[in-house]
């Protein structure tokens, strides 16, 4: 099973975590089966920008993003050539290194 390296985040995962999930597993379902609650405000349907990752490590090994989240991503806070959304990134066998930014562009935050 591969390994999900999630670098510390102040909210989400203040000391950082290593966690895995079997391949074929979306991140953000990876992250959340794990008690890491990552925004995911359309529930996952690629339709907003609020689960928006960097992988810093194992790009090239998750599936090829589609038209569809390459444009979503554009809107994304904090872009960057490795960025993902992480509800359609989905985990093949090689390990992967996730940075969650600081911010997201999401009006409506839950548990807060």
């Amino acid at each position: 099973m591969p390994v999900i390296k999630v670098l510390p985040h102040p909210e989400y995962c203040p000391n950082g975590a290593e966690i895995t999930a079997p391949a074929g597993t979306s991140i953000c379902e990876a992250l959340l089966e794990n008690h890491i609650n990552i925004e995911h405000a359309c529930d996952m349907s690629c339709a907003c920008t609020t689960c928006h990752v960097v992988v810093r490590a194992g790009y090239s090994s998750l599936n090829d993003a589609e038209e569809e989240e390459e444009d979503l991503l554009d809107r994304a806070w904090g872009l960057e050539p490795q960025s993902r959304l992480s509800c359609q990134a989905i985990l093949a066998a090689s390990d992967v290194t996730v940075e969650i930014p600081k911010y997201s562009i999401n009006h409506a935050k839950e548990n807060h």
